[in-house]
């Protein structure tokens, strides 16, 4: 009896257990479906509602994506996306709230995977960079031959785009954070860690009217020829358009814009215009048939910002990236500056 007894306990806890593992594989699965649903829809949203791109961008077909979402819907009891026929056209105001939380839903999800990742896999995971071209061509290569020598299993991506671009892949989640080249008040949602200054200059080529000029050179002397530029020169607050506002000095024609700074000098060279651009992009050995004129006393200084967002778990070779890039930014002074509280200032 008492090894029937036995037997019979041993009955009951594994029936007990399968039951109970059963019940976390159904919940496991039921989460994990939610949070597939959740990427689907960000994913969608992301492609400009195209539901092909989306289904392409996470290797999966088209209609399993609309069932999915379509689950979602009816689960939620509302509509997420609004159709025409079966074309995706806008997307709801309660789909715009589900939106955001699914964002920080998912941006958590991948918080806590970091985590077990820097106890378990310290020195290897994945970092993904936005950055102007600027930075990825001239101030990068030599940051980012250190770092893959020291974490040569860390998967590192670098993407490029103006600076708005890379503020909303930050701030989307798209990238772990952004190095940026002009201000991002437009995104208060983004901590900004400043990092160093840098100037303008203007480019032109080998023989042009302004190399003979014997005084510095002005704000006006610029309008008198087509610029090539970034194509966020004249927009917002940038040091350039505040320049010309401040100076009551109508811009110059752009000629060109690009975001490319290489494409710039490209045609500042075959004469379609002077070109103003970050004189970190100009180097002479190598800029051969262009020639740089100083124009650091025309622009205020403009920073150059470490953006991310505050509630980012930063894994330990992120640190050393950031420290590899500005030795000011100490892994202390990071979370100091990313985690403190925002004070309000209501003096007047």
């Amino acid at each position: 009896m008492p090894q029937i007894g036995q037997n019979a306990a041993k009955y009951a806890t594994l029936t007990a257990t399968v039951s109970h593992k059963s019940y976390i594989l159904r919940l496991s699965n039921t989460i994990i479906m939610k949070l597939q649903q959740l990427r689907y829809v960000l994913e969608v949203s992301r492609h400009n509602l195209n539901v092909s791109e989306a289904a392409d961008a996470l290797y999966t077909s088209q209609p399993g994506i609309s069932k999915q979402i379509r689950l979602l819907e009816e689960e939620l009891g509302v509509q997420i996306f609004i159709r025409s026929g079966k074309r995706v056209v806008s997307v709801s105001q309660p789909g715009k709230e589900v939106l955001k939380l699914a964002e920080r839903i998912l941006r958590d999800v991948q918080n806590i995977k970091n985590i077990g990742n820097e106890f378990t896999d310290h020195d290897s995971g994945s970092l993904t960079i936005a950055t102007t071209h600027t930075q990825a061509r001239y101030v990068l290569p030599d940051i980012v031959a250190r770092f893959v020598q020291r974490y040569p299993k860390v998967r590192l991506s670098i993407r490029q785009g103006s600076p708005t671009a890379i503020a909303q892949m930050v701030a989307s989640g798209e990238a772990d954070f952004a190095i940026a080249t002009e201000s991002l008040d437009e995104h208060t949602d983004l901590r900004k860690l400043p990092c160093s200054q840098w100037t303008h200059a203007v480019i032109v080529p080998d023989g042009h009217p302004l190399l003979a000029r014997t005084q510095p050179l002005a704000l006006s002397d610029l309008s008198d020829y087509a610029l090539i530029t970034y194509e966020f020169a004249f927009t917002g607050s940038t040091s350039i358009a505040r320049a010309f506002q401040k100076a009551h000095i109508e811009p110059p024609v752009v000629a060109l814009s690009s975001a490319d700074t290489d494409v710039l000098k490209t045609y500042v060279k075959l004469g379609l215009g002077i070109g103003l651009m970050a004189e970190m992009a100009f180097t002479s050995a190598s800029d051969h048939g262009l020639q740089l004129i100083e124009a650091a006393h025309l622009f205020e200084p403009s920073w150059t910002y470490i953006a991310l967002r505050p509630d980012t778990y930063l894994r330990g070779y992120t640190y050393d990236f950031i420290n590899m890039f500005a030795p000011k930014l100490t892994r202390e002074r990071i979370d100091q500056m990313l985690y403190m509280p925002i004070m309000e200032d209501f003096s007047i």
